[in-house]
């Protein structure tokens, strides 16, 4: 008898789905009764199983560490930490042992080892976790540093919070599910107790799992796409934007956070003709002002009819546009939008994470352009800003850190 001839009939017959569900519930728990309902969607209908992405798996062992070349997941934490003075080089061996195994069981949908909520960790969604090192633990470490791992140089828009600048340990937890992220997040500093202290903690969000089509540029809260020429994982040209090659950082990276506040309310009073002016790209669909397409190619010799530059040279489009090559930069960025307070109806801005080999020689010289001319300095103020060095991946048994610490 099927559920609807039930209804007719006025009895009630359990379908197949609640039977499961329900035995699962009662008899195993509430993670079995997760992977019941998981196995029951992918059997029953192709549609629902496609919108269902809860049980996707990042592999996080591997030359490289994961969070970095994967597509951006929809949410993300940041955290820094202060290392306890008495973590010394033995200690940090530990710690990082400890957080990689944690970490790998929690990205792979086990349970951390001392995990008081095993029902969160059975959700991976995409989890990744992705390590880095600032100036103290590299010191600590009695490692090398390379010259770039210390702060930025003072920029002339900088208006930096030091509750969002600097930090001796970074953890980058990524997933499309934020009960995953705050769960890992727990977990994670739960290992940390012993070692050392939370300096900051940014949270920040893209377009939840499902909404876009998969490869489609982030926006920021301006409107604005944010990361059209980000070269493709895979290529020749990301491995010679992103990894580093020489040393225990070989097969890793660097990543420079910066915290950048967004002015919603002064970006409110201006017009839509004078934003993409600023932007030197449509808010449409992102196309340069000289073309028609997003990934067009911008053209900065073209002229309007009284002979000014289409694209204005002090576009954030043309400043952020390096003419050399080897100026360039992978980015990862998320929103954030917090409390607002007074008059001022949004806190918003930009996570803006960017990696690359030599954060000297590719990111600093970006910065110093937009620094001195970008229009979008008007709305933007960089709030907080980290330096890291990412350290390669490592093999099952090991351990994220080994080639600085073993």
């Amino acid at each position: 008898m099927s559920a609807d001839q039930a209804k007719s009939s006025g009895r009630f017959v359990p379908s197949r789905r609640q039977f499961l569900i329900g035995g699962a519930v009662a008899g195993v728990g509430a993670a079995a009764a997760v992977g019941a309902d998981l196995v029951l969607n992918r059997s029953s209908s192709p549609e629902a199983a496609a919108a269902l992405n809860g049980a996707e798996i990042v592999p996080f062992y591997g030359r490289h560490q994961a969070g970095i070349a994967d597509a951006a997941q929809a949410h993300a934490t940041f955290i820094a930490l202060d290392l306890l003075p008495e973590t010394d080089r033995d200690a940090l061996r530990r710690l990082m042992s400890i957080l990689t195994g944690d970490a790998a069981r929690l990205t792979q949908g086990v349970k951390a080892l001392a995990d008081s909520e095993p029902e969160l960790a059975v959700v991976p969604a995409r989890l990744t976790v992705t390590f880095g090192f600032g100036p103290e633990f590299v010191s600590r470490a009695g490692g090398n540093a390379p010259t770039w791992l210390r702060p930025l140089p003072p920029f002339s828009i900088d208006k930096l919070d030091p509750a969002f600048t600097d930090g001796d340990l970074l953890l980058q937890i990524a997933a499309d599910d934020p009960l995953t992220v705050a769960h890992a997040t727990r977990m994670l500093l739960k290992d940390t107790r012993s070692f050392a202290t939370v300096r900051w903690t940014q949270a920040g969000f893209r377009r939840a799992y499902g909404s876009e089509r998969p490869g489609t540029t982030m926006r920021n809260l301006f409107g604005q796409v944010d990361g059209t020429t980000n070269a493709q994982p895979g290529t020749e040209e990301f491995d010679r934007i992103v990894w580093a090659e020489r040393g225990w950082l070989a097969g890793g990276t660097s990543l420079v956070l910066r915290r950048i506040r967004m002015d919603l309310d002064k970006w409110d009073r201006l017009d839509r003709g004078g934003r993409e002016q600023s932007v030197g790209r449509t808010l449409a669909n992102g196309a340069p002002l000289t073309g028609t397409d997003e990934f067009d190619e911008p053209d900065f010799e073209a002229k309007t009819s009284i002979g000014f530059p289409v694209i204005p040279e002090f576009s954030h489009v043309r400043r952020s546009r390096p003419d050399d090559e080897r100026q360039r930069i992978f980015r990862r960025g998320y929103n954030y939008d917090e409390r607002p307070a007074g008059e001022s109806v949004s806190e918003s801005g930009l996570l803006f994470a960017s990696f690359q080999a030599d954060v000297d020689a590719q990111f600093v010289p970006i910065q110093q352009r937009l620094a001195d001319l970008d229009l979008l300095n008007e709305w933007t103020t960089p709030i907080g800003s980290a330096v890291f060095a990412v350290p390669p991946g490592c093999s099952e048994g090991g351990y994220i850190g080994e080639t600085l610490l073993g």
